[in-house]
């Protein structure tokens, strides 16, 4: 039985360096009320570059002073699927926009090493995602 544990446990080891391979050369972060995406461009083993969109979101945790417990998904997105998926995402953000009209957004978005330390001023009116609208 210890060994049957031990061969597993060396499995796992050995998985978890091969996604250490897939080296993340660039990413960016989007934070968005209780949610985080991780938006992270990785090099496969063949050199070739893929996304890894992570979506985290932050639970509440039944104990106070326990360590704060994440939810994460992710979705890996293959550049043969770029065109495809920014089409079929453009698509569904019209199709919201047009039922909704203009969605407020919650804040600009200013890179993380750009943030002001001032309050920000007020926000502006945006279409839904409207760094995707051409």
């Amino acid at each position: 039985m210890h060994r049957k544990i031990n061969i597993t446990h060396k499995k796992m080891e050995k998985q978890k360096e091969e996604r250490r391979d897939q080296e993340i050369v660039y990413s960016r972060s989007v934070k968005a009320g209780k949610r985080i995406y991780y938006l992270d461009v990785r090099k496969a083993r063949n050199n070739d570059l893929y996304l890894c969109i992570t979506e985290s979101k932050r639970l509440q945790s039944e104990a106070e002073g326990a360590a704060p417990l994440f939810e994460k998904h992710k979705v890996f997105l293959y550049k043969e699927d770029f065109a495809h998926f920014t089409e079929g995402l453009q698509d569904v953000i019209a199709f919201v926009q047009s039922q909704l009209g203009e969605i407020e957004t919650r804040q600009d978005f200013v890179p993380e090493s750009e943030e002001p330390q001032a309050e920000a001023e007020e926000p502006k009116k945006k279409g839904l995602l409207g760094f995707l609208r051409k």
